[in-house]
């Protein structure tokens, strides 16, 4: 399937809703994904976006330590697939040469994409559905 490169558009925090929400934006269009996230990452993306670190690191924060001092380097997070209303993705990692797709939320991979400035993909079949929904 074809990927998307897209950004990050939007972070919607809420205190009176469960659900706080990214929207990923297609950088050369206008087809958008909105992605309900919990409060620790919408947390999390919002101080990377807003260059806030935490006094001590975070979950986040440690998982982006460990792959740097594992030499790892996220090669790009994809947002690859919608069931019902669950999206799912991947982290894409580079080390010693060699690529691994690791199965995460994209919540997580989004947040570990922001602090470490990898780019950020999402399926065509993807946007195109998350857009039918809007």
């Amino acid at each position: 399937m074809p990927l998307v490169e897209c950004e990050l558009a939007r972070v919607v925090m809420s205190e009176s809703h469960d659900h706080q929400v990214v929207v990923l934006k297609e950088k050369a269009g206008e087809r958008i994904v909105p992605i309900a996230i919990g409060l620790f990452e919408v947390f999390a993306i919002h101080r990377f976006v807003n260059n806030e670190p935490p006094p001590r690191p975070m979950t986040h924060e440690l998982l982006g330590n460990v792959l740097d001092a594992l030499g790892a380097k996220i090669e790009r997070i994809v947002v690859t697939e919608l069931r019902e209303v669950v999206y799912i993705g991947l982290l894409v990692l580079r080390m010693n040469g060699k690529l691994y797709e690791i199965d995460s939320r994209p919540s997580d991979a989004i947040a570990l994409a922001v602090s470490k400035g990898a780019p950020i993909f999402v399926e065509d079949e993807v946007l195109n559905e998350a857009t039918q929904d809007l």
